[in-house]
């Protein structure tokens, strides 16, 4: 028996635009992607001569083959012929879920990235991410990881230059939001802000953490707020004491800010915590 481990890095849209509907009842989007170093981490044991399985030692995780990891390795050995001869996918699970930060796609990513590099890379990273998108919209994003420009649905990525150095603090309050609806809920809206995206691609070009943070935009943003008002709250303080920009991710409802040094993140990840037990300092990966 073989045992691979993988990290698996969380999520957060920097931008987020909702383009149109698509004929086959999805969301055309753009979105400005990055990975940060939150994480959870993967063990998957091949060669265990038994049915497949998967374990998560936090409760309410699918462990059947709903689960993105487990469709992740089916895919994997479907486009690949390889038999694992037995296979177990363990989960350590640390990235919130239901809060847009990508923990299920995450997870998928780096099923595919330890499989493809035990069996000696048989699929490139570009036909890995491909790949990926038969699973799920996030996950050929979470396959290449980085700062990437992501469009259509998820599957046309654009690599961008790196994220300048800061530090992310990342509170997930304890509601969630349900993205279907969000996304009727959008179409039935005029959408009155959008994200500029070719100044944000400036802003990364130049390097330029402050021009960055200025063009930070989600259109799900002030809807789930309007519903939600402590999002609010959460950004209040996140503002107070130091952040220099912050946004909901995805379509919620995780909110992260943007702090050009530790000890602002620190300080609010200490005024968050009494509220709010999920709450995380990140870098950018």
């Amino acid at each position: 028996m073989i045992t691979l481990y993988e990290g698996a890095f969380a999520k957060i849209n920097l931008t987020l635009d909702v383009l149109g509907k698509r004929a086959d009842g999805y969301h055309d989007i753009k979105s400005v992607m990055q990975t940060i170093s939150l994480r959870d981490d993967i063990e998957i044991d091949l060669g265990t001569g038994k049915a497949w399985s998967l374990l998560c030692d936090k409760e309410g995780i699918p462990t059947d083959s709903t689960n993105l990891a487990w469709k992740a390795a089916e895919v994997f050995f479907g486009a690949t012929g390889k038999d694992p001869d037995g296979l177990q996918i363990r989960i350590t699970k640390r990235i919130p879920v239901e809060a847009g930060l990508g923990g299920g796609s995450a997870d998928a990513a780096a099923v595919l990235r330890a499989l493809n590099r035990h069996y000696e890379m048989p699929l490139s990273l570009p036909a890995l991410a491909e790949l990926g998108a038969r699973v799920g919209s996030d996950v050929p994003f979470c396959v290449l990881c980085g700062t990437a420009t992501v469009e259509g649905r998820g599957d046309r990525i654009r690599r961008m230059p790196d994220m300048p150095d800061c530090i992310f603090v990342v509170c997930k309050p304890d509601f969630s939001v349900s993205t279907p609806e969000l996304y009727r809920e959008l179409d039935e809206k005029v959408i009155g802000k959008r994200p500029d995206h070719q100044a944000m691609e400036r802003a990364f070009l130049s390097g330029d953490l402050e021009q960055i943070v200025t063009n930070v935009y989600n259109v799900f943003d002030p809807i789930v707020t309007e519903a939600h008002l402590e999002l609010n709250y959460i950004k209040s303080i996140m503002n107070s004491y130091g952040a220099v920009g912050m946004q909901m991710t995805g379509s919620g409802s995780a909110v992260f800010g943007i702090c050009s040094n530790f000890e602002n993140a620190a300080v609010i990840c200490n005024m968050l915590r009494g509220n709010y037990p999920l709450v995380y300092i990140a870098k950018p990966v």
